[in-house]
């Protein structure tokens, strides 16, 4: 596992104040999504699932924000393009480049119109993720994702 208090410090912070996206809020979220989706462990969804990357970020969902989001912010789609390495391709980046992959996740997250929960309030932050993120259908619960913030963030 990636210690969080790393990822939190090395990776999420400088990448969400590239985006000019850093807030308490976003960074918690995010630290605590990669502890759901991956235990900061797994860079492949287990079970052979399209998912990549310590947050779980699939293909589709990762094409989706640069077709219909970025292609549209012009300001921000050059910011996240200033985190991309010219090799490999983008998709392959969620895994291979943390700092693509926590912009990828927080600009997921910046397509929800609801306000993020406060950065304190862990049970609010697993309740956003569920709903914003794992989806109804996903297999993680706000109780796992409440669980591993405390335990790890």
């Amino acid at each position: 596992m990636l210690d969080p208090t790393h990822f939190r410090r090395h990776v999420v912070r400088p990448a969400l104040a590239l985006l000019d996206l850093w807030s308490e809020s976003a960074e918690a979220l995010l630290v605590g999504t990669a502890l759901a989706e991956s235990g900061l462990t797994w860079l492949a969804q287990r079970g052979g699932g399209p998912a990549l990357g310590v947050f779980q970020i699939e293909p589709a969902t990762h094409d989706d924000i640069w077709t219909n989001f970025l292609a549209y912010r012009r300001a921000l789609r050059q910011r996240a393009e200033a985190l991309i390495a010219p090799e490999p391709p983008r998709t392959r980046q969620l895994v291979t480049n943390l700092a693509y992959a926590a912009a990828m996740a927080r600009i997921h997250y910046l397509r929800v119109p609801e306000p993020l929960p406060p950065a304190g309030d862990v049970d609010a932050l697993g309740a956003y993720w569920k709903r914003h993120y794992n989806t109804r259908r996903g297999r993680g619960t706000v109780e796992g994702f409440v669980e591993v913030f405390r335990r790890f963030a």
